[in-house]
């Protein structure tokens, strides 16, 4: 695919899970699986898409380790450490991006102005524009709203056509693939399935987001070669999420 004309969707917004930067272990940052989703990026990018990734942080910590017996530190505090930790994983990435030649721009929804940009939506979209990738850190800014609710809000602010959700199986299944071998791969889901069917697609803010603007969810496995340029470019790859 060389012409951006041929592609699906034009903006995106990349959501990435921490633990798909991590080695089998699913803890701290490995430099062959940055690399492999960094080439993945490149290929996207190179073929005209302008690309916003928005990353977790569960390799590094989840906010869930301090509740229960652990709970010295409080709930909010442990949020705030997992954006801090989205913030580590998106610099790793940007590295990761730019080694292989192209342009990006960390912007965090917390200021920390030593290493990135505040997020600015306007400025992110001339970002785009321009050609850079982008890697939205620390979700929106505030505690309680998981980073696949960030993916959909700044979907939203940044007009993109999709979120593609990137995870290590081909879709959205019944029930869990590695548990169930009879578990069934859905190829289209509307929102309200998505709900009444209580998948473990995204969080129920993020798909009532999507929901409510219309705005399109595609799962699919990042761990395939090629599958985010098959993705972007409408070709059938994954679990595609919508309207009736």
């Amino acid at each position: 695919m060389s012409e951006s004309q041929s592609l699906q969707y034009k903006r995106v917004v990349l959501k990435l899970s921490g633990e798909s930067l991590a080695g089998s272990g699913g803890r701290g940052i490995s430099g062959k699986e940055m690399s492999e989703i960094a080439g993945q990026i490149e290929q996207a990018h190179r073929s005209g898409c302008q690309i916003a990734i928005v990353i977790g942080g569960g390799n590094i910590l989840r906010g869930a380790q301090f509740s229960g017996t652990n709970a010295l530190v409080q709930e909010a505090t442990a949020h705030y450490m997992g954006m801090l930790a989205t913030v580590i994983n998106s610099l790793a990435m940007q590295d990761a991006i730019e080694a292989l030649g192209l342009d990006t721009r960390v912007m965090s929804a917390v200021p920390v102005d030593k290493i990135a940009e505040t997020f600015i939506r306007r400025r992110a979209i001339r970002h785009l524009e321009k050609g850079r990738v982008i890697i939205l850190a620390a979700g929106i800014g505030n505690p309680f709203v998981t980073t696949d609710t960030a993916a959909a809000q700044r979907a939203l602010e940044i007009d993109a056509d999709v979120v593609l959700k990137a995870t290590r199986v081909d879709g959205v299944y019944s029930d869990d693939p590695e548990k169930n071998p009879h578990a069934v791969l859905y190829d289209r889901l509307t929102y309200r399935e998505v709900n009444e069917k209580q998948l473990k697609v995204m969080d129920a803010t993020a798909i009532a987001l999507c929901q409510e603007h219309s705005k399109p969810i595609l799962v699919f496995n990042f761990k395939k070669a090629g599958s985010i340029v098959q993705a972007i470019s409408g070709k059938t790859v994954g679990t595609w999420i919508g309207a009736e």
